[in-house]
């Protein structure tokens, strides 16, 4: 007999993260992985490039002058940010810091891939409360919290549905939430917010000691390749996730570029204003052609198809698009170029008509 090492006899039960699939062709019409369509900023790109002659020596491990930066600009102390590679790296450490075997962690789903995955690498386990119609149903969330509950995220705005949760319904649901609960706002897309309803997830942290957040600089800052993310919690949730941090977590090029980002705010921001109007003008066009589209605050739409997603997502592929099936549920797009949307309007146009 071949002795070989003993691994984890549910293995194949773990759930797979399925990412946007790698570009084919022009990476204009690749609109699978939600990310930003234009190339890093010239003073993001100089900020890497200061740090070609550093790479002998390890990044700061706890992201001082970023951590500086991010408690200036967002109004909250510094001891409450922690940065990790990605904010999903930061949330496996918030679900490890939080629940272990024959514990609960509770989402909505169809939401972020990720959660099932992160829960089952922690040992816990896996409540996944259905959307109503494409959003969030708090209500029934609420109801599903028992005394094994360690954790709940709310992704707001939902990926991949782009639907929000608005002000007085996560109040509601969070005055209905045991205090001892961490409660994980998921904001990568917080930046393509434009409804006024929508909360600020760092208002209702500062108010609430149970309430961390979760933020990117994988989306609206462009910088999915460079890997920063960072979380928004009160001292006890923060120290934990310090505690189970990967040393050394954040590179050095992903510091500086992400402070370069934070210093050129303004036209990062032009930069998501056009992403935002795209999306508008995709959603219109889209419910002309006579799809029913959810109303989405990120930087994607989404369209459910059920049975007829791979027929879909084959018929863009035809077209020289990637985007990204759910299967027998539907397709997420990401808002790209206006070239790369027109022609993702004329496949859906084409496709309804």
């Amino acid at each position: 007999m071949v002795l070989q090492p003993r691994l984890r006899a549910d293995l194949s039960t773990l759930p797979r993260y399925v990412p946007g699939r790698a570009a084919v062709g022009d990476p204009e019409f690749k609109l699978s992985s939600n990310e930003l369509p234009y190339e890093p900023l010239p003073s993001v790109r100089e900020a890497v490039r200061r740090e070609l002659g550093q790479f002998h020596r390890y990044p700061d491990p706890g992201s001082t002058e970023l951590v500086a930066a991010l408690a200036d600009r967002l109004g909250v102390p510094a001891e409450h940010i922690v940065p990790g590679t990605g904010s999903v790296a930061v949330t496996h450490h918030l679900v490890r810091a939080a629940a272990g075997e024959g514990d609960e962690v509770l989402f909505a789903w169809r939401s972020f891939e990720a959660y099932p995955l992160i829960t089952w690498a922690a040992g816990a386990r896996a409540v996944q409360v259905p959307l109503a119609g494409e959003s969030h149903d708090l209500d029934a969330m609420a109801a599903a919290v028992t005394d094994r509950t360690r954790v709940i995220f709310v992704c707001n705005p939902n990926n991949p549905t782009g639907t929000p949760v608005r002000r007085d319904d996560l109040d509601r649901f969070l005055d209905r939430v045991p205090r001892d609960v961490l409660v994980v706002l998921d904001e990568a897309y917080r930046e393509f917010v434009t409804d006024p309803d929508v909360p600020d997830g760092i208002e209702v942290h500062l108010s609430r000691p149970n309430v961390a957040v979760l933020r990117t600089f994988s989306k609206a800052y462009g910088l999915a390749r460079l890997r920063v993310g960072y979380a928004v919690a009160h001292p006890p949730v923060a120290a934990a996730l310090r505690a189970c941090a990967i040393p050394f977590g954040v590179s050095g090029p992903a510091q500086s570029a992400a402070l370069a980002s934070l210093r050129a705010e303004s036209e990062l921001r032009e930069r998501v204003e056009r992403v935002v109007r795209e999306r508008d003008r995709v959603t219109a066009e889209l419910r002309t052609s006579g799809w029913q589209v959810p109303g989405s605050e990120a930087n994607f739409v989404w369209l459910r198809l059920g049975e007829r997603t791979e027929a879909f997502t084959a018929a863009c592929e035809d077209a020289g698009l990637m985007v990204r099936p759910y299967p027998d549920e539907g397709v997420r797009v990401t808002i790209g170029t206006p070239a790369a949307n027109d022609r993702f309007l004329k496949v859906a146009h084409d496709w309804n008509v």
